[in-house]
């Protein structure tokens, strides 16, 4: 019988989306097929604390009230989670331990993991902060890297790339919360003669849209921009659009592919926190109602910006579709995409023939393909045992 992947489920977190990353991870966690995987549930509090709960939790926000406080190694050859007492010390284990399996602790068993699968969304973990974690620790994860993620997550970085790659996006500037807050006048200013009204205001670092404003004259700007530096010390006011919201998946290493393009129509004026996860309404056309043209276009931009950006394992690519123009830019790129049941990247993928459990399956093999890749690179410079030192 073929032993079952260990699959390591990292939901919760620091950040604005924790609901949201609860949501997700809930859904994959019904989908996962018992067959294949051993669940373990490692749920993150708000205030950052780590607890591990057993393939038998189905609700995850129990594993954030009951479950066992653990904390992360960053030794790649010891135990990958590390059970702590209640005083948050690590426990004393009764027997040693090899390779990545957790042992004994207090006469506990602490889960081996084999891979994991992160559905944290926004800060302190779509922004390469646990992927670097991770990477310390020498274990295989699902989607981007520290680079990918961390300029996925950072609008203003992801914007400059596109840029450099000749995608086409829309005007923006930056405005650094440090400067709003000392010099108003000077930042409505740059604002007013590079962008113009109407305008979106954004923290650049944050995902679901929290933090977002649509600004369409003078009197809206200041509240936008304080809103948004609540969230980021860093600010992207870009140019609004009068366009359809496009989306298009992407999937795989050096090789990605994309899937069907669809389309977003909110219920709201733009596609904001309420409009995605709080209020009914809004629409996902899958797939888009585009030209063949068009399709292909938004296809070859989603991988193209996937690459630009040095993304894997999985991407969202956002578009806008100007109505009067028929311009298409690329908006984002969301590296750890939504995976709850209404979100448009499985569906994306089931609209293109990969069901959400094969789909699943796929992500978990491209971390293990990226992960035995990586085994190849070396990090120190080879030498001779014999020659002398210089």
């Amino acid at each position: 019988m073929k032993k079952k992947i260990r699959l390591g489920l990292l939901f919760g977190g620091r950040s604005g989306e924790h609901e949201v990353s609860l949501t997700s991870a809930a859904s994959v966690l019904k989908a996962l097929d018992p067959e294949k995987y051993e669940v373990v549930p490692i749920g993150i509090t708000r205030e950052g604390r780590w607890l591990v709960g057993s393939s038998a939790d189905h609700l995850l926000p129990g594993v954030l009230e009951h479950g066992r406080p653990v904390t992360a190694s960053v030794d790649p050859t010891g135990p990958r989670l590390i059970p702590l007492n209640s005083a948050g010390l690590a426990e004393q284990q009764s027997s040693p331990v090899s390779g990545p399996a957790v042992g004994p602790a207090s006469g506990r068993e602490s889960p081996e993991v084999d891979v994991i699968f992160p559905l944290l969304h926004g800060t302190f973990g779509e922004d390469g902060t646990v992927q670097g974690l991770l990477e310390l620790a020498g274990v295989p994860y699902v989607g981007a890297g520290v680079l990918g993620s961390s300029v996925g997550m950072d609008k203003d970085v992801m914007k400059r790339l596109f840029r450099d790659a000749r995608l086409p996006i829309v005007k923006w500037v930056l405005v650094l919360r440090g400067e709003w807050e000392q010099d108003a006048r000077q930042a409505r200013t740059l604002i007013e003669k590079k962008i113009g009204y109407p305008l979106f205001v954004k923290p650049a670092n944050l995902g679901s849209s929290v933090g977002i404003s649509k600004v369409r004259n003078a009197k809206e700007l200041p509240a936008a921009l304080d809103l948004a530096a609540g969230y980021d010390r860093k600010i992207v006011v870009e140019r609004a659009v009068n366009a359809r919201e496009i989306e298009c998946a992407v999937l795989g290493n050096d090789h990605p592919e994309a899937s069907v393009p669809g389309e977003v129509v909110p219920v709201n004026e733009f596609y904001d926190y309420e409009a995605k996860y709080l209020k009914e309404g809004s629409e996902l056309i899958i797939p888009a109602k585009l030209r063949p043209r068009e399709v292909r276009r938004v296809e070859q931009l989603a991988v193209r910006a996937f690459e630009a950006t040095d993304c894997a394992g999985m991407a969202r690519v956002d578009f806008l579709l100007d109505r009067r123009t028929g311009g298409l830019f690329v908006n984002e790129i969301n590296t750890i995409p939504g995976f709850t049941p209404i979100s448009m990247y499985p569906k994306l993928w089931e609209a293109t023939g990969l069901s959400y459990p094969k789909l699943i399956d796929r992500l978990v093999e491209l971390a293990l393909e990226r992960h035995q890749d990586k085994a190849r690179t070396q990090y120190t410079r080879a030498t001779d045992p014999e020659a002398p030192l210089p």
